[in-house]
């Protein structure tokens, strides 16, 4: 439906879906984008700082703590994490971000209800 006010639950779920609710992407990997915007690791840096910040073929990683600070609020010295995904908030009518590559930085004493993390299970070698 249309966001923020509409919510037709035309995937069955009115807010988060379970884990593995919908098939598997090519790769196998289920819930890359949709359900919350997902932490990393990586200290968010400008985008002016990375090469092809849009689709970059290798992570754009090294950002430093000190510098993650978003330059257009100066005044909030907060340290930032890059986020990726998407949220289950997002809708075409309000948020074209939620993909897979789309990176945002986001301060890390951030708590909302559309802001998680993803795990991962690796198989061990020869498996």
């Amino acid at each position: 439906g249309e966001f923020p006010y509409e919510n037709r639950n035309e995937d069955g779920y009115e807010w988060t879906a379970p884990v593995g609710s919908f098939p598997a992407n090519g790769y196998g990997l289920h819930d890359m984008a949709g359900n919350v915007w997902q932490w990393t690791t990586d200290w968010y840096q400008e985008h002016s700082r990375i090469d092809s910040p849009c689709c970059t073929i290798d992570n754009p990683r090294g950002g430093q703590r000190e510098a993650s600070f978003d330059p257009h609020t100066p005044e909030i010295t907060i340290p930032r994490k890059v986020t990726k995904g998407g949220s289950f908030l997002c809708a075409p009518n309000y948020c074209r971000r939620y993909r897979p590559a789309a990176r945002m930085s986001q301060p890390v004493d951030t708590s909302t209800c559309h802001l998680g993390l993803r795990c991962i299970v690796r198989s061990r070698s020869g498996e």
